[in-house]
């Protein structure tokens, strides 16, 4: 198994952190993102830093800097994806044109969150009678 490490970072790191580890050599893996259950936003820029892989996270910021300049497509897509799927926002991403949501379904901001089955039939009234 590959080793993993998390640490911990500000949004004030963000870009400092993806440019010391472009300088050297490090590949950016993945952005990946979540809401916790108390609605906490969490973004963590995984590097691969061989064998390892490094987890600089960044909680409770639902806007980051993009670090797209530095890393490319490697991190616009993962960003722009983000950006459609939920309330987190990267400065300076294009969202001109969507990824895979239509233009039309939301006003810019990602809402698209998981909601538990139950959950969704209790909000549309289609409950177990409904089927």
């Amino acid at each position: 198994m590959q080793p993993y490490e998390k640490r911990m970072i500000t949004k004030d790191e963000v870009i400092p952190t993806a440019e010391k580890m472009r300088a050297d050599g490090v590949a950016l893996a993945m952005i990946h993102a979540f809401i916790d259950d108390n609605g906490v936003p969490n973004v963590s820029y995984e590097y691969q830093m061989d064998p390892s892989i490094i987890s600089c996270t960044v909680e409770g910021e639902s806007v980051l800097p993009s670090i797209s300049a530095i890393y490319d497509l490697a991190a616009e897509w993962p960003e722009r994806e983000i950006m459609e799927l939920m309330p987190i926002t990267f400065e300076g991403v294009d969202t001109e044109k969507r990824l895979f949501m239509p233009d039309n379904m939301l006003d810019g901001q990602g809402q698209i969150l998981v909601t538990p089955m139950d959950k969704l039939k209790k909000m549309t009234g289609l409950g177990e009678d409904n089927k």
